[in-house]
């Protein structure tokens, strides 16, 4: 079973995963030294990161195979963070329409789906802002940006859960939580379906 940890930054889900899930956490990507500059090349940003997600993907499902259950500390399939960032105004619906186009290939192709569970974050921004000063392992660039991206990442999280109920918790647990195999991991008709429920930002 694949569980996906989601959240803004200094949410506590890195922390969670460490807690609850061991070695068999799929850590977030770091920063690749060749990413496409999306200003300059917006179609290759879009297949690249799209790539990316499929390796992290294809790390989860690795995992899985040697111990039945993996975290991932966020989603692979990260395609809300290009819809959140045209939601706030820090990107181009032109962005988002590429990098939908480019994960949705990967989903038909099935090489990346939707994960069994995800349990996601919320923080209120303050307490975020409060967590990011007192860390000092960790740099957090761009963290104001981040946290104005928390609604969208829950109105995000709220269409899987619309479309296919049962596997959004809100709030990370003390425990746990009891896990189960669903089916529809690589359901295009639910990512299609999810994806037309989005709202659109406010400013358009």
């Amino acid at each position: 079973m694949i569980v996906v940890v989601d959240g803004i930054s200094a949410s506590g889900k890195t922390t969670w995963c460490a807690k609850h899930g061991g070695q068999y956490v799929v850590p977030e990507n770091g920063r690749f030294k060749d990413e496409p500059n999306r200003l300059q090349d917006p179609v290759g940003a879009a297949a690249f990161w799209a790539e990316r997600n499929v390796d992290r993907w294809q790390a989860a499902l690795a995992t899985e195979a040697m111990s039945s259950w993996v975290l991932c500390d966020s989603d692979p399939l990260k395609l809300h963070y290009i819809w959140s960032f045209w939601q706030i105004g820090e990107a181009s619906e032109h962005d988002w329409r590429l990098e939908l186009a480019a994960t949705r290939e990967t989903v038909a192709q099935r090489r990346i789906g939707f994960a069994d569970c995800y349990i996601v974050g919320r923080i209120d921004p303050q307490l975020a802002r409060e967590r990011a000063n007192a860390d000092t392992t960790r740099r957090r660039s761009k963290f104001e940006l981040h946290v104005r991206l928390q609604t969208a990442l829950l109105n995000w999280y709220s269409a899987i859960e619309e479309v296919l109920p049962g596997r959004v918790q809100f709030g990370f647990p003390s425990e746990m939580p009891t896990l189960k195999s669903l089916d529809g991991r690589y359901a295009l008709e639910a990512f299609d379906q999810m994806i037309a429920s989005l709202p659109r930002p406010h400013t358009a």
